[in-house]
């Protein structure tokens, strides 16, 4: 081949070498280029791989873990180096251990492998993430926080920090770099540590069920989270014990990967992190989790109880939902242990105990184990509730309402369940519970703070029939699902709403007002009801019928400050009748009224105003059964207003404490005792006829009041039908203070009410004018009367 030839191929070889070089440059480039989230994405997506691959494939399991090592190694491991050097160096370790594990064809040290590498990353990032927040650098901080994972939140744990909006508060400047620093790493914190108990659980579950890649991935993820909480384990417990903690974890990761039995190790690493929150609550997430334990393990017993029939399981669901809650508790607990053990370490312990041995006799029941007796599980349970409440602050007993949404959600959650497998007196159950809870919990400050928010939320628990129909209403037609599931899609809406609204808390000087608002507004009904009827029992004979009327009052007094003493414990268990309850009593009030107002017109009014035309004044009322009408009359009219005050002020008692709120309920009480004074004088100095029109007019008043309240009532229970005036939008206030609500019905009940008062009026004008003529017609009225 001559020379120029041969120089001339040469030549081109090289160009074209040269070409696809510049070709691949920025291939090269991008990859070196990609942001830290992508590249260890691109490089766990290799990872697995090469574990697919494994042990059939051995040359693709190399290659493909080899574009994983070259993804670190370009776009990570520059980085990494430089500012977590100890998560670079486990990085390259693991790799090695990758290696070795595809060269003798492991499966498992390979999964242990990938685990590892994986949870360098994201050590490598929290160290990276951390360093960029210290220069202020938000940019680079967003950009790393993107390489994370995120727990699994549920309703019992939500995350107490939010990373994403604090970097976010950081690059507008609203935040500075060390408070951002500290919501980040608690958020992560949390994150891992809540990883970490995942994996140790999949670890136990892969033990189990004989997965021993899954298991070795599990156990070798463990230890690398751990990785991550070490400072945090370090500065609670020691360098010690975190050296301890590491090495039980590291023997974890070893017995599974070799093959040997888990158990042994997995309790030494469970009894070594007992207690240990990386991320310490704030007070304020403490009482909520105070508040979960102590309402979620209260609930375990009910729900048990409701499920187990003669020693068998009877309802699955119920055993299900006491499982729920108790995982709720547990949880809940896992979280104050550490601080609990600080206060009373014995006590603690011992609930502890107590709590697993719950656990173990609730899972039993639920897979088909040994099924204990409801009775020993109440027992267990009071004991442990015992024990908590000893060891807890009285701060933390003062339970809150986000607890209670927490409740109200895991009840409609089971109504939803039960609605997806037809079995819709359960679903009613766990609705009438979950109301029952928005009762005796969050109504009462809603009352107190966010009135306006209650008429949505009671529209769509019960019988509402807007753009989503009331849950009542489905399930007492058995809609399907889809339909439920909407409606309560609603609900969830309205209640995170309330939530939002009540999430701020209240001063004590707040929550006392309110408290005075709420018994002046309760206790001026009654007032003007009893006011009214005293005037007018004021001469002769009428002045004995004072007396059923203030013994029945008297009662209803009574019977209110009962209803106080056993709130705690009593409401609770009525609340699922509290409106059904109100609406009955209700009813007889208004029943009774509307007697009292007809005989007030036709007998006291005439009879006292014709006294002149008579010789001998007629006994006006006689017979026990009046006599009884108007004892029923005082206590109906008291107590229905005692009931509705106690129910919504439990709530308040238990954000503020009985102080504040009794201190309310006396100023609310001064303020209702001054209008009845002042009525009494005004009444005192009227003329008797005068006096008699004006109090029945008061009687009308409350009547309509209380017709339109009732209605409302009715239509929430669904007992009354419900159309809506669409062009009529009133304020809140006007359903509060005078019971208008924009109804067909609840108008039309109040009309027809004022025409009964009004038309009572008139009637008695016309006999009274009727008789009169008698009289004067009639020989006898030539003589005057005594």
């Amino acid at each position: 081949m001559p020379p120029r030839t041969t120089t001339v191929r040469l030549a081109r070889l090289l160009a074209t070498v040269l070409l696809l070089a510049i070709a691949l440059l920025p291939l090269r480039a991008a990859a070196s280029h990609l942001s830290p989230a992508v590249a260890a994405d691109t490089l766990r997506s290799d990872l697995l791989q090469a574990q697919l691959a494994l042990p059939g494939d051995a040359q693709g399991s190399r290659q493909a873990l080899a574009a994983a090592r070259a993804t670190y190694a370009e776009a990570l491991a520059p980085a990494l180096a430089d500012v977590a050097a100890e998560a670079d160096a486990r990085a390259l370790a693991a790799f090695a251990d990758a290696d070795a594990a595809v060269s003798a064809g492991d499966a498992a040290a390979l999964a242990a492998a990938r685990g590892s590498i994986w949870t360098a990353l994201l050590a490598g990032s929290t160290g990276a993430l951390e360093a960029s927040l210290a220069r202020g650098d938000a940019a680079a901080a967003q950009e790393w926080l993107a390489l994370r994972e995120f727990r699994h939140a549920t309703r019992f744990s939500r995350p107490g920090a939010d990373a994403t909006l604090a970097l976010a508060a950081l690059a507008d400047g609203s935040l500075a770099p060390q408070a951002a620093l500290a919501a980040v790493r608690a958020d992560l914190l949390d994150t891992y540590q809540a990883r970490l108990n995942e994996a140790l659980a999949d670890v136990a579950a892969a033990e189990a069920q004989g997965f021993a890649t899954r298991r070795a991935e599990a156990a070798a993820l463990a230890e690398g989270y751990f990785t991550i909480l070490a400072p945090a384990y370090a500065s609670q417990r020691g360098q010690t014990g975190t050296e301890a903690a590491a090495g039980a974890l590291a023997a974890l990761r070893e017995a599974a990967v070799s093959g040997a039995p888990a158990a042994e190790p997995l309790a030494v690493v469970e009894q070594t992190l007992a207690g240990f929150r990386a991320a310490p609550l704030s007070a304020d997430e403490q009482q909520r989790r105070a508040g979960q334990l102590l309402r979620f393990l209260a609930l375990v017993p009910v729900e048990y109880g409701r499920g187990i029939r003669g020693g068998q399981v009877a309802v699955d669901l119920e055993i299900r939902e006491a499982i729920t809650f108790y995982d709720g508790a547990a949880a809940a607990f896992a979280d104050l242990r550490d601080a609990l053990a600080q206060r009373d370490a014995a006590r603690t312990e011992e609930a502890a105990g107590l709590l697993a041995e719950l656990g173990r006799q609730l899972h039993a029941a639920g897979t088909g184990g040994a099924v204990a007796a409801p009775g020993d599980v109440q027992a267990e349970t009071e004991r442990a509730l015992g024990l908590l409440r000893q060891v807890m602050p009285a701060e933390w007993q003062r339970a809150d309402s986000r607890a209670d949404f927490d409740v109200i959600s895991a009840a409609l959650d089971r109504m939803q369940a039960a609605v997806a497998a037809g079995q819709y007196d359960l679903a009613e159950s766990a609705r009438l519970e979950a109301y029952a809870f928005l009762e005796t919990g969050p109504e009462a400050r809603l009352i107190a703070f966010a009135p306006e928010r209650i008429p949505p939320i009671e529209d769509l628990f019960w019988y509402g029939q807007g753009q989503h129909k009331g849950l009542a209403f489905l399930l007492s037609g058995r809609a399907p699902l889809a339909e439920v599931a909407a409606s309560r899609a609603a609900l969830d809406e309205e209640l995170a709403g309330a939530q939002a609204t009540l999430s701020g808390g209240s001063a004590p000087v707040a929550v006392g007002t309110n408290a005075a608002i709420i018994v002046f507004r309760e206790g001026l009904e009654a007032v003007l009801i009893l006011a009214s009827l005293m005037g007018s029992l004021k001469l002769g004979e009428q002045r004995r019928l004072r007396g059923p009327i203030w013994w029945g009052a008297g009662a209803a007094f009574a019977a209110s400050a009962v209803t106080w003493l056993l709130a705690g414990t009593a409401l609770q268990a009525l609340a699922q009748y509290g409106e059904r309850l109100e609406a009955v009593v209700s009813l007889i009030a208004i029943a009774v009224l509307l007697l009292i107002t007809n005989w007030f017109f036709h007998d006291v009014y005439w009879t006292g105003w014709m006294a002149s035309f008579h010789t001998q004044k007629r006994r006006i009322i006689g017979g026990a059964g009046q006599w009884v009408g108007l004892m029923v009359l005082g206590f109906s009219s008291i107590y229905r207003e005692g009931f509705e005050t106690v129910l919504f002020l439990q709530a308040l008692v238990l954000e503020a404490g009985n102080a504040v709120v009794l201190g309310g309920v006396a100023a609310g009480l001064a303020g209702t005792l001054l209008v009845g004074v002042v009525v009494f004088a005004v009444q005192a100095k009227l003329p008797y006829k005068k006096m008699l029109i004006y109090t029945g007019i008061m009687i009308g008043a409350v009547l309509l009041v209380m017709v339109g309240n009732t209605a409302h009532v009715l239509q929430v229970v669904g007992w009354l039908p419900t159309h809506p005036v669409r062009w009529l939008t009133l304020p809140y206030w006007a359903g509060m203070w005078f019971g208008l609500f924009p109804t067909w019905e609840g108008l039309s009940l109040q009309a027809a009410a004022a025409v009964f008062v009004i038309g009572s009026y008139y009637a008695a004008e016309w006999m009274h004018k009727r008789a009169r003529r008698t009289a004067s017609a009639s020989p006898a009225a030539a003589t005057p009367s005594a």
